[in-house]
């Protein structure tokens, strides 16, 4: 059996797209996956299961749909994808200042040399990016808020979610115990 992990896009976001994480992981459950976890409200979800990631992808995307009454995208990961990501982290991510932070923003597919190159023209001093096939990592050295590369993201021209440094580690750390 493969472990994955499963990025929901943009739930539970601004009291939009609601959905309680015990009732996504009985969805989940019920649709055939084995040790279903989750990660805080946005979307995170860890599991085992024999089928492949685009068969995965749809049966998610299809059982959320008819549950919840809404579309989400999923991003999906193999736990060794996942090491992966982790391991090539570009940045010092055990030395952040304070006001510092580093985000990964995880793609359904790489994006093209036009959409990179645009992304590109933004970075700056304060703001660095470093794009791996379907990752783009993102150094910060202000708020993620207020970051005009961040804000670009949505014009890569795939579908993407974004998360920070803390819950990529911690998915890592579940991914350990799940084992």
């Amino acid at each position: 059996m493969t472990i994955y992990i499963a990025l929901l896009r943009g739930i539970n976001v601004g009291g939009h797209k609601l959905i309680k994480m015990q009732e996504l992981k009985d969805v989940l459950t019920n649709m055939g996956l084995d040790k279903v976890k989750t990660y805080i409200q946005s979307g995170n979800v860890i599991f085992h299961s024999e089928r492949n990631a685009e068969q995965l992808e749809e049966q998610m995307e299809q059982e959320i749909r008819r549950a919840f009454g809404f579309s989400v995208i999923i991003i999906l990961r193999t736990a060794s994808e996942w090491e992966q990501i982790i391991n090539n982290c570009p940045y010092p991510v055990n030395s952040l200042s304070e006001g510092e932070s580093v985000h990964i923003s995880l793609l359904a597919e790489e994006p093209s040399k036009e959409c990179i190159n645009h992304l590109l023209e933004y970075k700056s001093e304060m703001e660095q990016c470093c794009i791996r096939s379907r990752e783009i990592y993102l150094y910060l050295q202000q708020s993620i808020r207020h970051s005009k590369i961040s804000a670009q993201l949505q014009k890569v021209g795939v579908p993407g979610t974004s998360r920070n440094w803390k819950t990529i580690n911690k998915l890592g750390t579940m991914l350990n115990e799940i084992q």
